[in-house]
């Protein structure tokens, strides 16, 4: 995208917008969800969710495929409506927020980023500064949009073509979009799930430095040895409701864990860092006829 498509689509924000973010400490909520309850063509898929997303916090979902993590983030964003319940950004009910209010205060990072223009890799971080123009904010653009693609490790990939980047490089690039904006609440869905394991822990040192910044960052997460080795709060989610949440020691048990995703988990703690490594518990295959002559 040019520069000039990029101003026209900030003209599109709401002139009244003007309540910006306010610095809250550590611990105050950033999100709060009561109640909540989504349906999807008929189907409840989500019930009685609630849940707090606090300021200087990694927040983990996980829990089974198809038990609601994605929709609870899509629920969050403002992108689901709900059909009971409610969800509060900072203190207020989600719907009083201007579309560009809500986008200085979360931004998301959904499991899919495709792009059917060749945007350049820095015209795509560089969207992400699009709900500050016209703000006093918008004077650090460039050094916003340097500072994102250098912690993702995209630097060298600026002027190359979006869609010709591999998976985990098209992700990075995708989230440091997100980083950009600089919304006070990180919603990341699977952000490690396309990325080796450099890349991995890449991704969740920057959740960690974005938390003790002061952000709130909700992170969807299926290995669940990075949510108990990164998460402050861990909530565990199955059938479309919440089983447990709390710190990653309380949450994440074999006894729970193995019930939950109907295979036995064991949890043992790291011989040097006593972090959880949770695997599942699986038996020594026999490979004594490799490499036999028939």
């Amino acid at each position: 995208m040019s520069r000039l498509a990029i101003g026209r689509l900030r003209t599109l924000r709401p002139f009244a917008a003007t309540r910006t973010p306010q610095p809250v400490p550590a611990g105050h909520p950033r999100v709060r969800v009561v109640g909540l309850r989504v349906e999807r063509a008929g189907r409840v898929v989500l019930d009685q969710i609630d849940l707090r997303v606090r300021a200087g916090e990694v927040h983990a979902l996980v829990g089974p495929n198809g038990a609601g993590k994605s929709t609870l983030l899509a629920a969050i964003s403002g992108d689901l409506p709900a059909a009971a319940g409610r969800v509060e950004v900072d203190g207020l009910p989600q719907q009083s927020w201007s579309p560009v209010e809500l986008a200085w205060r979360r931004a998301v990072l959904t499991q899919r980023n495709t792009l059917s223009f060749p945007f350049t890799v820095d015209e795509v971080v560089r969207m992400g500064r699009a709900p500050w123009a016209g703000r006093p904010e918008q004077e650090h653009d460039d050094a916003v949009v340097t500072d994102a693609l250098q912690r993702c490790d995209i630097a060298r990939f600026a002027a190359r073509p979006y869609p010709a980047l591999s998976g985990g490089e098209q992700a990075r690039a995708a989230l440091a979009r997100v980083l950009a904006q600089r919304a006070t609440t990180l919603l990341l869905d699977e952000p490690t799930a396309a990325l080796d394991l450099r890349h991995q822990e890449l991704v969740m040192r920057i959740a960690r430095q974005r938390a003790r910044a002061g952000d709130a960052v909700v992170i969807v997460l299926h290995d669940l040895a990075l949510a108990g080795a990164y998460a402050d709060t861990v909530t565990l989610i199955a059938d479309g409701r919440v089983r447990a949440a709390g710190p990653p020691d309380v949450v994440l048990t074999a006894p729970l864990l193995s019930e939950v995703y109907r295979h036995d988990i064991e949890v043992v703690p790291h011989p040097r860092t006593e972090l959880p490594l949770i695997v599942p518990n699986r038996s020594r295959p026999d490979r004594s006829h490799v490499g036999k002559e028939k």
